[in-house]
């Protein structure tokens, strides 16, 4: 019988974890006849965890993967993938949070077409959560997942308990996750048309202690960030211009008003070097947030570029104003609106010349842009 199912398990100090998760999956598919193997990928906890699955192996398919000086659980769980044979691979964690006795209606999305990507969902009817938690904790977990609902058609795109045909596998060149969603990275990467979702009762693990702490929500946010720049990418760039603009709106103000109050400045010139400071910290954090995955020019020669068009943008911006508030009778008496004109055409100007001219997109970049599947 050929294998049909990989179920990988990324784990670091679960040994009180590891049988009981092992049995529950033997357990699961023991009267489905689906000749499966469980791959553990261990992240050198030395805690017995080795010597453990060694002895499990003995009677279950169960086999373990140590990785020395590598973290992570989403690098694991890529290892994993990568070292599996069966046709199709299950994801899921070691602290028997993920019911295994959802795989085979997992396994049977996946084999009668229906889905081509299949999560164990907390959040379609039937699904729960475990009763310990707290407002803090289901609050969290909901921002969470509303955050990810626009770059996946399913309702709880934060899961960590899926399946897909390997055959299907994004390839590796493409995938940069942070922190631990590699099913969303997955997700959005990969060419799946037709995700699924099947109802799970979400438990608390028993023994051992949670992974997930300040630091990895800081880097969930940050995965969030560049799987947004991959699936929306104009739309990413500009939102974050935009809010980089915002805050150089802020120094802008602040120079200009401190150059006055602090060294009696006057006014004009005040203006001038508020602009210089206030487009210099545009550039910095275009240059370190907005376009962090363009070409990296040389400072010296994209900084004054930088500058040079948001001259030419901050000139558009006041010439329409004025070409508006004097020629056009309409803006006479309508001031406030002539400016929101001016503001976003110089806007628009510098957005365009700082994604085009500036921050140079790298050959390939262009190149994946191009191929990446369309959101439908």
């Amino acid at each position: 019988m050929s294998l049909k199912l990989s179920v990988v398990i990324p784990t670091f100090h679960e040994v009180r974890n590891l049988e009981a998760v092992a049995r529950a999956v033997e357990m699961a598919l023991r009267t489905q006849q689906i000749a499966y193997e469980v791959i553990f990928v261990d992240d050198d906890s030395r805690d017995g965890s080795e010597a453990l699955a060694a002895q499990l192996a003995d009677s279950l398919p169960v086999r373990m993967i140590v990785r020395h000086g590598e973290k992570g659980l989403s690098t694991a769980v890529l290892h994993g993938i990568a070292e599996a044979r069966g046709e199709i691979v299950v994801v899921m964690d070691a602290d028997l949070s993920h019911p295994a006795e959802r795989i085979p209606d997992m396994v049977t999305r996946l084999e009668s077409g229906k889905n081509d990507f299949v999560v164990g969902s907390r959040y379609v009817t039937g699904g729960s959560l475990d009763p310990s938690w707290n407002w803090f904790r289901r609050l969290n977990s909901k921002v969470a997942t509303w955050l990810a609902l626009p770059l996946a058609r399913i309702r709880d795109p934060m899961s960590g308990f899926f399946a897909f045909r390997r055959a299907d596998m994004p390839e590796a060149h493409r995938l940069s996750p942070i922190g631990y969603k590699i099913g969303l990275e997955l997700l959005v990467k990969g060419e799946f048309k037709k995700p699924g979702e099947v109802p799970i009762h979400f438990a608390d693990r028993v023994h051992g202690e949670s992974k997930l702490s300040w630091k990895e929500q800081v880097r969930y946010l940050r995965h969030l960030r560049r799987l947004y720049q991959y699936r929306f990418p104009f739309l990413a760039e500009f939102l974050q211009f935009g809010i980089v603009g915002v805050s150089g709106f802020a120094v802008d103000v602040l120079l200009y008003l401190g150059l006055q109050s602090l060294t009696g400045m006057g006014h004009l010139m005040a203006r001038a070097l508020s602009f210089w400071g206030a487009a210099s910290w545009n550039w910095v954090w275009n240059r370190v947030l907005t376009f962090s995955n363009r070409q990296k020019t040389r400072k010296l020669v994209q900084w004054p570029s930088f500058l040079l068009t948001s001259l030419i943008g901050f000139a558009i911006n006041v010439g329409s104003y004025y070409v508006l508030t004097h020629y056009v009778p309409f803006f006479e008496s309508h001031k406030i609106t002539a400016l929101a004109i001016g503001v976003l055409l110089g806007f628009g100007f510098n957005f365009i010349t700082a994604r085009l001219l500036v921050f140079i997109p790298y050959e390939a970049e262009l190149l994946e842009e191009e191929r990446r599947p369309r959101r439908r």
